[in-house]
């Protein structure tokens, strides 16, 4: 139920008096303008998603640029770590083995 809602007209049904529903009246003709406007909107339209892709595409390329020192850093240390553990166990006779697990 509405409530309030009593100021809504009914909907016409326009009919013959056979019973058939008359078909509505067709829309005018657009106009010359009408159709040049349309076909300047879709071409738009086409341009901006593209200008959108192409700016997705930079701020990708952005955030893998600004992971890549990150990432140099955390192999630097990490491959420093290793060598320096791998060095000390050397200096103290252990042997070094490296193993893989697969699982």
């Amino acid at each position: 139920m509405r409530g309030m809602d009593t100021h809504r007209r009914p909907p016409v049904l326009d009919m013959t008096p056979e019973g058939e529903f008359r078909e509505p009246a067709p829309p005018p003709r657009a106009g010359t303008l009408d159709r040049i406007l349309g076909r300047v909107g879709g071409i738009a339209l086409l341009v901006a998603l593209a200008a959108g892709g192409l700016v997705l595409a930079a701020v990708a390329i952005m955030f893998a640029a600004l992971a890549l020192p990150v990432l140099l850093v955390a192999g630097a240390i990490g491959a420093g770590s290793i060598w320096w553990r791998l060095r000390r166990a050397r200096r103290q006779g252990q042997p070094v083995h490296f193993v893989v697990i697969r699982r």
